[in-house]
């Protein structure tokens, strides 16, 4: 029976492969009862964080993330809210409610920011209030890219959109033929100079930002499986760069690092997981779909270290934050990981709903954002 796949069946995509990771956890058993986690970690207490202020934005339920400009933070709710605070204080700089529920974002370059509503509508806000509203063609999981007097949107069907940041005209468009499946998450879309890098299926490709123009590509994550759920390969968001190289993940795929400047992959390694990376001058950090964290050499991709003793915990994306790389989990506690060698170093508790997006840092503040809607932000002692 031939079975046709149309790109509105996002969610579809998402269920499926989440349960297909289900499965894999659980190994087959027999046993209905879902798997618990171990006990956790001990912690040295060799990084000391205590909660500096809390804040909330509303629940968030779609992939919004929080993202740093300066010494401000960007957030926002499913809802329809979205603010600027400053991580100093927790005070808001600014806040407004949008009107429409939010699908994704929320990003900015200090003085223009931008989210995508459920009605697929690109909103752009200036000083606390909606400038311009552009209607996609279909709907985004990936926050708004803003730069350059521009932004830059991913799609859903992996079009890319070019929009002038002032008016909100389209300035080009590139389409993507692939699989009729994607994602429910958001992709990959970052700036590296004057290139403009993206994800597109399970390659990393480098655009001009003023035509569209594709400049290379580079192989990242290749299908593999018996349905169209289990090829999905999409580069998630999240990406750790160190002088010309980024490193990224192939959703359940592979992590990868790439000379951006010559188009070159350096290294590809296969891995399981489906959140984004972070890293250093060493080392690439992320975590398989189990919890497990790995730490991989930058050079070469070999594996440095792994941390089993948070598996099924549902780990965020990871920061790389002064000695430690920090990870939120599904139960909103707050995992500080040596760099070195992974061991446990601190633990901090928020309001016991999960940790979304991944944490953050402006300043000497790490903020977290949780699904019940509450803001958190921690200082150094």
């Amino acid at each position: 029976m031939n079975i046709v796949f149309s790109r509105t069946l996002t969610r579809l995509a998402l269920l499926a492969s989440m349960a297909a990771i289900a499965l894999g956890l659980a190994a087959c058993s027999s046993t209905p009862e879902k798997i618990k986690p171990g006990a956790l970690p001990a912690v040295s207490g060799q990084s000391t964080e205590s909660k500096a202020w809390t804040s909330s934005i509303g629940p968030v339920t779609t992939p919004l993330y929080a993202s740093v400009h300066g010494q401000q933070v960007a957030i926002a709710s499913t809802q329809g809210q979205v603010a600027l605070v400053n991580a100093s204080t927790g005070k808001d700089v600014w806040r407004l409610q949008v009107g429409s529920p939010l699908q994704a974002g929320v990003s900015g370059d200090g003085q223009r920011f931008a989210v995508i509503t459920q009605e697929n509508e690109v909103l752009a806000i200036e000083a606390g209030k909606v400038v311009w509203r552009y209607r996609l063609p279909a709907l985004s999981y990936t926050a708004p890219l803003v730069a350059g007097g521009r932004i830059f949107v991913l799609s859903a069907d992996r079009t890319l959109t070019a929009l002038d940041g002032g008016s909100g005209q389209k300035l080009w468009s590139r389409e993507r033929t692939g699989d009729p499946l994607v994602l429910q998450q958001a992709g990959l879309l970052m700036p590296f100079g004057n290139t403009l890098l993206a994800g597109w299926g399970g390659r990393l490709v480098a655009l001009n930002p003023n035509t569209g123009t594709v400049l290379w590509e580079s192989l990242v994550g290749s299908s593999r499986g018996t349905n169209e759920v289990e090829r999905l390969v999409d580069i998630v968001a999240g990406a750790s760069r160190n002088g010309d190289v980024v490193c990224v993940r192939a959703f359940q795929s592979a992590v990868s690092c790439v000379d951006v400047l010559k188009g070159r992959s350096l290294w590809a390694i296969p891995a399981q997981g489906h959140e984004g990376l972070d890293g250093d001058d060493q080392f690439v950090f992320g975590s398989e779909s189990d919890s497990k964290v790995l730490a991989w050499q930058r050079q070469d991709g070999k594996t440095a270290w792994t941390q089993d003793a948070l598996r099924l915990r549902g780990l965020t994306a990871p920061l790389v934050w002064g000695p430690s790389v920090v990870f939120g989990d599904d139960q909103g506690l707050v995992h500080f990981l040596s760099r070195a060698n992974g061991q446990a170093v601190q633990r901090l508790s928020t309001d016991g709903s999960a940790i979304t997006g991944k944490p953050v840092a402006a300043g000497q503040i790490l903020v977290v954002v949780t699904r019940a809607g509450g803001v958190f932000g921690f200082r150094p002692e």
